[in-house]
């Protein structure tokens, strides 16, 4: 019984290791110079069929990524993949005032 009890204690802290890892890692992953927790605030205004208008995060995470490099995902079939429309990311810097990059 007292074996058991440990391996469940055990088993339990290397779960929230390994949640406490998992954390770090999806924090860290950065996409054109700003963090996918950043742009994933922009995922209701790149959905279909009724995008929301992008909100004062989506603004502020675009406008400090490297639009340029955002540029280069537009005809990516990874957009698609995670249910975001390339048509609607390409117009969030006008909704959101910002200069859209030439050449994109």
């Amino acid at each position: 019984m007292e074996t058991s009890r440990r391996l469940v204690l055990i088993f339990a802290a290397v779960l929230v290791v390994a949640a406490c890892i998992c954390v770090e890692v999806s924090e860290a992953q950065t996409i054109c110079n700003v963090s996918v927790n950043n742009l994933m605030s922009c995922k209701p205004a790149v959905t279909k069929p009724n995008p929301a208008r992008p909100t004062k995060a989506c603004c502020s995470a675009v406008s400090h990524a490297n639009l340029r490099c955002l540029c280069s995902y537009k005809n990516s079939n990874l957009l698609p993949s995670l249910g975001i429309d390339p048509k609607l990311a390409m117009q969030l810097p006008g909704k959101c005032k910002l200069p859209h990059p030439a050449n994109c």
